[in-house]
């Protein structure tokens, strides 16, 4: 029986890191997960195990090399964005992988926006707030400053999905969806690096630029199989909807966070957008992505525990809670507006279904001024939702409801992340054509007998 041909995709999250090998039909035919306990910078602040990490990868790929059911035949990354590994002479990190959640210095940010025109300035032509460390230019310019014997020292900066990469190849490249993710490096009005790289001595420091469906030959022994160049994670879970879906759409990913992606918005981003939180990515063919994002997941997460808690029932029965839209028409009448859920006294509803369908409402009210943040101005015909509110019957019903235009879909896909980095070097690994079953869609309809 001859081997199975596979690409193994190395999918590398905050908290979990996972291996998968796709057949040529996009099914997983194994999977490997693993979690690494964190270490500290100089400063004591917690950051990524980039040892281990670096280990995990060699170790990983020698476990499928040795299967003898299987083919590798193409290897790539998706990895977590704002992260840089700054790589000497000898291939070897020069520092730890900093966290994009340590605070920045308050004085450096005034130095920074100062020298470079203020915040709105940069903000708007780099399409990205004001974030602090998750502006992981500014990990740079820190460095240069904070240490600049060992700025001098780096050979090459690589985001954390190109590093990956480069361990494989021995070759550093640089990447767009990562270039292009709230870094303040990319000046998306004139498609180049901001002029503040050039200046600050970093451009030099950049590996090329290569197109996100490149592959390179592998330095690590195994069989004759080629390396992708990585993607940024955000991104790279975009690619199945862009390969699939040619009309105008937009994705909600929903989990902490609910992301609104439009990739048919190409209009520049506005002051009052960016204090909205409003940014934009790149997607994997070198074209913005404009984007807003709402903190629901979390906000979902917390008010869940304090409907359980106060109407003494356990929270597991929310994640299936059936839409009822006779309570929503009782709440329509009986509840006084209000910014958040949050806001809200719990004794003024009779039962914790009450309370959970007004907490859905509340969420959907925020989830429509986000997402019409990034629908102006376009001719979406769609709107897919991936994620945690994807399987919630009492959110999809409502989008459905809120947007009686365009049609919404949940969309189920096993590792859209992953899916995403196979899918962008298909040709390089693949004698099959793209399947078009990889996403799973159910269609809530608008014509409910309520409004919100």
């Amino acid at each position: 029986m001859s081997a199975i041909p596979v690409v193994a995709i190395f999918d590398v999250g905050k908290t979990n890191k996972k291996l998968f090998l796709f057949d040529e039909n996009y099914q997983i035919v194994f999977e490997k997960s693993a979690r690494f306990t964190q270490t500290v910078d100089e400063d004591g602040f917690p950051c990524e195990n980039i040892e281990s990490l670096r280990l995990s990868v060699f170790d990983s790929l020698s476990e499928v090399f040795r299967m003898k059911e299987y083919k590798i035949k193409s290897v790539n990354f998706s990895a977590y964005g704002a992260s840089f590994v700054y790589v000497g002479a000898d291939g070897k990190p020069l520092t730890p992988l900093y966290n994009y959640l340590k605070e920045y210095p308050e004085e450096l940010s005034r130095q920074f926006y100062n020298e470079y025109g203020g915040k709105d300035a940069v903000s708007l032509c780099t399409a990205s707030p004001v974030l602090g460390s998750l502006n992981s230019g500014l990990q740079l310019y820190r460095l240069k400053y904070e240490q600049p014997e060992v700025f001098a020292r780096i050979a090459h900066v690589l985001h954390l999905p190109q590093y990956l990469s480069f361990l494989l190849t021995g070759e550093p490249v640089s990447d767009l969806t990562s270039v292009g993710c709230h870094t303040h490096m990319w000046d998306f009005t004139a498609n180049r690096y901001h002029e503040w790289i050039q200046r600050e001595g970093i451009a030099m420091k950049l590996p090329p630029i290569v197109a996100s469906g490149k592959v390179r030959p592998a330095l690590f022994p195994g069989n004759n199989y080629k390396v992708g160049i990585g993607l940024h994670d955000s991104s790279a879970a975009l690619i199945p909807y862009l390969v699939n879906f040619h009309e105008p759409f937009i994705l909600i990913s929903t989990g902490t966070w609910c992301i609104s992606l439009n990739p048919f918005n190409h209009l520049p981003l506005t002051i009052d957008e960016l204090k909205s939180d409003c940014l934009c990515y790149m997607q994997y063919q070198g074209k913005p992505v404009k984007a807003s994002r709402l903190f629901s997941g979390y906000e979902h997460e917390q008010q869940t525990k304090r409907i359980a808690a106060h109407f003494n029932t356990n929270g597991i029965k929310y994640r299936n809670m059936a839409f009822d839209a006779d309570v929503i028409k009782g709440l329509k009448n009986s509840q006084p507006g209000a910014a958040s859920f949050e806001e809200r006294k719990l004794d003024g509803f009779r039962n914790d279904t009450e309370a959970y369908h007004q907490l859905i409402i509340d969420l959907i009210n925020q989830q429509i001024q986000s997402t019409q943040l990034v629908l102006n101005g376009t001719s979406v015909k769609r709107i897919f939702v991936d994620g945690g509110f994807s399987k919630n019957s009492i959110y999809m019903h409502l989008l459905a409801i809120a947007f009686p235009d365009i049609e919404v879909f949940s969309a189920s896909m096993a590792q859209a992340t992953a899916v995403g980095a196979a899918l962008v070097i298909h040709k390089e690994w693949n004698r099959k054509p793209i399947p078009n079953d990889i996403i799973q869609l159910k269609y809530y309809s608008s014509n409910q007998s309520t409004t919100i």
